[in-house]
C-alpha cells in the first residue's frame, strides 16, 4: 500500500513539474494521480506470480526494473484498447516512466533500512518476550529464527540446566525456582510472551512450565522441533477431541483442485476449437513427411503415479516406450523434417490437450517424463516424488524458466525439480495465466528445443 501511494505521488509531481515547465501551470492534477494509481495496481498484479526461486529475488534492481516496465507495458495497452492514450500528456507519462523507478528504489531501501534499525534496536519492537529453556535450546533458537527481526526483542533469559528435565526431587526444586524466577521478570518487566524452548520428549517439565505460567497474563509458547525445518507449513487441527499437529497438507484443496480442472477443461475445450484448423494441418505434413502414425503415445505417470498415454504429434523415426528411452539431442539423426519444427516451436505438444479434457493432464503443471527417467530421479533426487501430488502439464514453471529439452545431468533434472515445487507450493489461478502466456511470449520457452 505504501508503495502503491509512493507510486501516485511520483506520478503526480512528474505531471506538475512537466507542466509548469511547458505550459505554467500544475496541469490535470487528477489525471497525473489516474495514471500512477493504474501503474501501482498493474505492479501489484504482477509482482505476485513472477518470483521465481533463485533467478530473480524481489528485491534485486533487476527484478524492479523488469516489474516497472512490465507495469507500464500494461498501462500503454490498456489506454490504447480502450482509446483514451491521446488524453494524457506523453511528455508526463514518460518523465514518470524515467524518474519513477530511481525514486521508488530510493524510497523502498530508506524504509527497509528504517525497519531494520528499528527491529535491531528495540524501538520497533512488537513483542517483549523472554527465552526460557536449556542452554542448548535457547543458543539454536536465537541462532536459527534470530527473533530481533521478526519484532520480538528478547527482554530476558532464564537457564534451566539439563539435570532439571529429569522427573526426580532434586530436578524439580530446579525447576520450581527457575519458573519461581520467570513468572518474577513476567511481573516486572510487562513481559508479552514467554517461549519455552525444552525438548518436546520432557513432558514433565512442559507441563510443569505450563501449570505454573497458566496464572501470569502472558503468551506462552512452546519453541519448536528441529524437525520443524523441514516442512513450510506446520500448524494444528483438531479431529473431534483429538489436536493434532499437520506436517503436510495436500498441494491444493478440494475447491482449489476444482478450479483447476474447470479452468483446465474450459481452456482445452476452447483450444481445441480454435486450432483444430492447424492440428489437421500438422497431421498432413506429418503423413506427407515420413512412414509411421501421425500420434506417438508413451506411458507416464500423472496424479499420484497413475499410469496414462500420453499423446504427441510424432517427430522422430522411433517411438520408444521401454525400459530404455534415449532423450532426444541437439541434431539428432531420428528427429523427421517436419519434426524439427515441431520440436523447435513446441507444436508436438499440442495433442495433450485431448489428455488435459479426459483429465489426465492439466494445461499447467511438472511436465511428465518417461517411466523409466522416473524411476532413475527417484533414486537420486529427494522429493523428485512430489511432482506427482498434482497433474502433469502441457507446460510448466520449469519450462518457462528454460529448464526444458534434455536433462543429461542430475544438476539439470535437480533445477527442473526445484521449479516444479515452487509451482506445487504457490499454485493460483493467475500463475497458470501467467505461465501459459509466458510459453508463448517467452523466448526461454523454446530454449533447448531439440
Amino acid at each position: 500500500m505504501a508503495d502503491g501511494l509512493v507510486v501516485v505521488s511520483l506520478s503526480v509531481l512528474a505531471g506538475i513539474a512537466y507542466h509548469f515547465v511547458a505550459y505554467d501551470g500544475p496541469g490535470h492534477i487528477l489525471d497525473y494521480a489516474k495514471v500512477g494509481a493504474a501503474v501501482a495496481l498493474f505492479r501489484w498484479i504482477l509482482q505476485h506470480p513472477v518470483s521465481t526461486i533463485s533467478s530473480r529475488p524481489k528485491n534485486s534492481l533487476r527484478y524492479q526494473f523488469y516489474l516497472w516496465n512490465a507495469a507500464f507495458l500494461c498501462l500503454l495497452a490498456f489506454a490504447f484498447l480502450g482509446k483514451i492514450s491521446g488524453t494524457y500528456s506523453r511528455g508526463t507519462i514518460l518523465l514518470f516512466y524515467l524518474s519513477g523507478l530511481p525514486f521508488l528504489i530510493l524510497w523502498q531501501e530508506a524504509w527497509k533500512r528504517f525497519v531494520r534499525q528499528g527491529l535491531y534496536s528495540g524501538r520497533l519492537a512488537v513483542r517483549h518476550g523472554l527465552l526460557l529453556g536449556t542452554m542448548a535450546k535457547v543458543d539454536e533458537f536465537r541462532r536459527k529464527y534470530s527473533p530481533g527481526r521478526s519484532g520480538m526483542i528478547i527482554s530476558d533469559t532464564v537457564i534451566l540446566p539439563e539435570e532439571a528435565l529429569e522427573e526426580t526431587p532434586e530436578s524439580e526444586s530446579i525447576l520450581n525456582e527457575a519458573l519461581r524466577k520467570t513468572i518474577e521478570l513476567v511481573r516486572q518487566s510487562h513481559l508479552d510472551d514467554v517461549v519455552v524452548l525444552l525438548p518436546w520428549s520432557a513432558t514433565h517439565a512442559v507441563n510443569a512450565c505450563a501449570d505454573r505460567l497458566m496464572n501470569s497474563p502472558v503468551s506462552v509458547q512452546l519453541g519448536p522441533e528441529a524437525i520443524f525445518d523441514r516442512f513450510s507449513q506446520v500448524h494444528l487441527s483438531r479431529l473431534g477431541p483429538a489436536t493434532m499437529l499437520n506436517l503436510i497438507r495436500p498441494p491444493l484443496t478440494r475447491l482449489e483442485v476444482v478450479s483447476k480442472r474447470i479452468f483446465d477443461f474450459c481452456g482445452a475445450l476452447a483450444l481445441l476449437v480454435a486450432i483444430s484448423p492447424l492440428l489437421v494441418a500438422i497431421a498432413v505434413l506429418i503423413k506427407l513427411d515420413s512412414a509411421g502414425p501421425v500420434l506417438f503415445r508413451q506411458w507416464r505417470h500423472g496424479f499420484n503415479q497413475r499410469q496414462f498415454r500420453i499423446f504427441k504429434f510424432r517427430t522422430m523415426t522411433v517411438a520408444e516406450d521401454g525400459d530404455v528411452v534415449v532423450q532426444a539431442v541437439k541434431d539428432d539423426p531420428r528427429v523427421t523434417s517436419i519434426g524439427r519444427y515441431l520440436r523447435r516451436w513446441n507444436l508436438d505438444e499440442l495433442p495433450q490437450l485431448v489428455n488435459v479434457l479426459l483429465g489426465h493432464m492439466s494445461l499447467v503443471g511438472p511436465r511428465p517424463h518417461a517411466l523409466t527417467h522416473d524411476r532413475e530421479y527417484e533414486r537420486q533426487i529427494a522429493f523428485y516424488a512430489r511432482r506427482h501430488n498434482i497433474k502433469p502439464g502441457i507446460t510448466g514453471w520449469a519450462q518457462v524458466n528454460g529448464f526444458r529439452g534434455i536433462t543429461d545431468t542430475e544438476e539439470k533434472m535437480r533445477a527442473r525439480v526445484e521449479h516444479d515445487l515452487y509451482y506445487i507450493d504457490n499454485w493460483s489461478i493467475p500463475l497458470d495465466v501467467y505461465i501459459l502466456a509466458l510459453t508463448v511470449l517467452s523466448p526461454k520457452s523454446f530454449r533447448n528445443a531439440h
